[in-house]
């Protein structure tokens, strides 16, 4: 919107089989002690949801108008990602649409960014305005239920930038996912400040499960001695970045961290996204448990019975993956909000895998 403005390009996100390549089209832009036991457990803290700074505080009231922080907090609720950062992002692109500066009603301002979140065009879609649902490349969304995604219409524009930012690593690397939003540092700096002081708390709120200090309680959940060595090694793998055709020790990539997690006790399943999931035995949606794995239909090259991506099951609605790339390092993420979920597998039922469990028992 302004002199300082840095061009952004859409992130493309590309798996398959070994969670082939991550593509991101142009620069923009622990271990802790296993229980032995069986049976599950509650997940006390590091089950809730993302804290979302729900108290506004008297400045967001003020500065805030009132149909934008109704959009702010809709979208910002309904992607997973926190309200008050959304807040930040249209305050400091355009004062909440108010600014006068061109491209912001209308037209696009000198790098080519239009509307009260500054999309530039061929990152919202390749038009200022899409029929929705039509093919398009971008963040193009249709935020009012009009049948069309505009970038200059507030709810549009809000719910694009909710999606951007949930592709990029919100709500746990939000600052990550700011910086992918506009490429530097004080950007994302700025719009965290301005975030923290909507927030009645003076914070921007992250997902408990961000923390490590809940890995211990996830890994108590497990349903079995055996999971809960799954879990303790895939967990103290967080932090480490992505790495195609990744087996560790340093780097992994989706199927990678699995393989090796189950390798970690001894077990042998398939290397690849595309044998794991014929592998294990598929679970009906909302029976997974902790150790299953979830896949995706994403990426060139995959379908209906061929996936492009996979994490692993750590706790209900929770997995941890090594997503790509540029998507921030290992972590624990949601997955009942991912778009394209194929399925989910229980590997410790292949009946190679009770085998092999069997001969264990046995030595």
């Amino acid at each position: 919107m302004n002199g300082d403005r840095r061009i952004r390009i859409p992130l493309v996100i590309a798996v398959a089989g070994l969670c082939l390549l991550t593509l991101i089209m142009a620069p923009m832009m622990m271990v802790s002690t296993f229980p032995s036991f069986i049976g599950g457990g509650g997940l006390p803290d590091c089950e809730e949801p993302a804290e979302q700074a729900d108290d506004q505080s008297d400045t967001a009231a003020s500065d805030i108008p009132e149909e934008y922080l109704e959009l702010y907090r809709e979208h910002g609720e309904k992607i997973g990602v926190q309200w008050n950062v959304l807040a930040g992002v249209g305050k400091r692109e355009t004062d909440h649409g108010r600014s006068t500066l061109p491209g912001v009603q209308s037209g696009t301002n000198h790098a080519g960014a239009a509307g009260p979140m500054q999309f530039l065009i061929s990152t919202w879609g390749g038009a200022a305005k899409i029929k929705i649902p039509s093919e398009f490349n971008g963040y193009a969304s249709d935020g009012d239920g009009d049948g069309w995604a505009d970038v200059y219409n507030p709810a549009d524009a809000i719910l694009g930038a909710a999606k951007m930012l949930k592709r990029n690593g919100a709500p746990e690397n939000v600052r990550r996912a700011l910086f992918v939003y506009n490429r530097a540092w004080w950007y994302v700096d700025q719009v965290m400040e301005i975030a923290a002081k909507y927030a009645r708390s003076g914070e921007v709120g992250v997902p408990p499960e961000a923390e490590p200090a809940c890995d211990p309680s996830l890994v108590a959940a497990a349903p079995n001695d055996v999971v809960a060595r799954i879990l303790d090694y895939a967990l103290a793998q967080r932090g480490k970045p992505y790495l195609w055709g990744g087996t560790g020790p340093d780097a992994f990539d989706c199927s990678g961290i699995i393989y090796m997690a189950y390798r970690s006790v001894g077990l042998s399943i398939p290397r690849t996204t595309f044998g794991q999931w014929p592998f294990g035995v598929k679970i009906t949606p909302g029976e997974e448990q902790a150790g299953d794995l979830v896949f995706f239909n994403s990426g060139p090259g995959t379908g209906p019975d061929r996936p492009g991506h996979v994490g692993m099951v750590v706790a209900p609605g929770k997995m941890i993956e090594a997503r790509c790339r540029l998507c921030g390092p290992i972590k624990v993420t949601t997955y009942r909000d991912r778009e394209a979920i194929m399925g989910f597998t229980r590997p410790l039922q292949n009946p190679s895998v009770l085998a092999q469990l069997k001969l264990k028992e046995q030595g």
